[in-house]
């Protein structure tokens, strides 16, 4: 398994948003997983802010599964992290892949109605 975020978007202390999605979704057994904070792409951003996401991961679990489920099946996982459920989470883009649809792609989240200028 392959695990990987961008560099200088989170550090093991001021992250525990973008580790306790990381530790949930490993359920799902994945060979491949990037998380990316992308949080300092939106208004309101504030050093160490955890709220906006982007979640690549590559797994068996999502063989013979639409996309749909396999969000749903993320967004079951990811539940409690979730602004609607007292969470801190307020986007979260995902790109979920099966071993064989792989091709080390990940492509960019789409843009937020605050995102800042830049």
């Amino acid at each position: 398994m392959s695990t990987s975020s961008a560099p200088n978007n989170t550090s093991p202390r001021s992250a525990p948003t973008a580790t306790a999605i990381k530790e949930v979704v490993q359920t799902l057994q994945p060979q491949h997983i990037e998380l990316i904070n992308e949080s300092m792409n939106h208004a309101g951003y504030f050093e160490g802010k955890e709220s906006h996401f982007k979640l690549t991961i590559v797994s068996d679990a999502f063989i013979g599964k639409r996309l749909v489920a396999r969000h749903q099946l993320i967004y079951d996982l990811v539940a409690d992290l979730l602004t609607s459920q007292g969470g801190n989470v307020h986007a979260l883009a995902i790109h979920a892949y099966t071993p064989d649809e792989w091709q080390g792609q990940s492509p960019d989240s789409p843009n937020c109605a605050g995102q800042n200028a830049s």
